[in-house]
């Protein structure tokens, strides 16, 4: 509480960190409203710029991918409307309202935008729940465009729009130390990734926070008590814990480039873990789950078992099995 808000990495609270409510995102210095999509803070020559904006329902016009967002900008009143779901304007929105204009100075200056996402965002990537910081973004474009949908006499409604892209994993935890490390290293022109082979340290941090076990894992775990969600088998080490491991169904990184949230996350025991990796099990979309090849000793659920609190969403699995179809050559999964 007494660390004063910053632009950028909030020092202690990584991706994947959970939070109630809009209070304990303004308490953990993530977001400086309660209620606003954008948040704002005064850079150092006390101009106003956005550090942050949350996901949750936003406009129609909005495309959320989690690599890449497209976000419509605030408008100054309630001239919206909601039609099945999804929010529209009733009139264009304005570059000097507020809001719009902290974020635009964003993009100008470069700043990263921390993205925190809803319970009632995309589903794909938003938690069944509160609110979930995801990580640092740079804006990469602006530009005034047309809404999907015209004001209700018909014209065109002007929008203010973004373009958000997300670091990558390896740069969205690092200290002060690795941060100038690295500012120095493109100040000299250098290609980044040919110069962290020179500094091992550097390297070995950033693998640690790639393998790590995310606090978003630890939640999924937790929800089950670390129960397999393909066998029932539930394990306990000698010390008296349980052990599992949360899986990703659609695979992290490159070529996957799967997102780390909880649709994506299955708490396995270490066997379903590489049986799933392998291709050896998939998951239907009515759930059931498929023995691929022949495997002794082992009890599988006939479905998979889910948490009324853990949404898995039927894309990931899909995403599976059509991905083990293109690796083994098979007409079907």
């Amino acid at each position: 509480m007494g660390n004063e808000r910053v632009i950028g990495y909030v020092e202690g609270v990584g991706p994947g960190s959970f939070f109630q409510g809009r209070r304990e995102l303004f308490d953990a210095q993530l977001h400086g409203d309660l209620q606003r999509g954008i948040s704002r803070i005064k850079d150092l020559d006390g101009s106003w710029v956005s550090d942050c904006i949350v996901l949750n329902g936003g406009y129609e016009d909005d495309a959320d991918d989690w690599h890449s967002i497209r976000y419509t900008g605030a408008s100054p009143d309630k001239e919206k409307y909601e039609d099945r779901g999804v929010t529209k304007l009733n009139r264009s929105q304005s570059w000097e309202y507020r809001d719009n204009a902290a974020l635009q100075l964003s993009y100008e200056r470069g700043h990263l935008i921390r993205v925190v996402r809803g319970y009632e965002g995309e589903k794909r990537y938003s938690p069944g729940k509160g609110y979930r910081y995801d990580g640092l973004y740079l804006i990469a474009d602006s530009r005034t465009a047309i809404a999907k949908s015209p004001a209700p006499d018909g014209s065109e409604i002007e929008i203010c729009q973004f373009e958000l892209e997300r670091l990558p994993d390896s740069l969205q935890e690092v200290t002060g130390l690795e941060r100038r490390t690295i500012d120095a290293l493109k100040e000299k022109g250098e290609k980044q990734e040919e110069e962290v082979e020179k500094y091992p340290a550097i390297r070995s941090s950033w693998v640690q926070r790639q393998v790590r076990d995310s606090a978003l894992t630890r939640r999924i775990k937790k929800l089950y008590d670390h129960e397999c969600q393909i066998c029932g088998l539930r394990l306990i080490g000698p010390d008296g814990k349980p052990y599992s491991e949360g899986a990703h169904i659609k695979p992290l990184g490159k070529p996957h480039r799967g997102p780390d949230v909880e649709p994506n996350v299955l708490c396995l025991c270490p066997n379903c873990h590489v049986l799933l990796d392998i291709g050896a099990i998939a998951i239907e979309d009515d759930w059931s789950i498929v023995l691929r090849s022949g495997l002794f000793g082992v009890n599988l659920r006939e479905r998979l078992k889910r948490h009324r609190a853990h949404k898995v969403h039927p894309e990931y699995v899909r995403y599976h099995r059509e991905q083990r179809r293109n690796e083994d050559g098979s007409s079907e999964v």
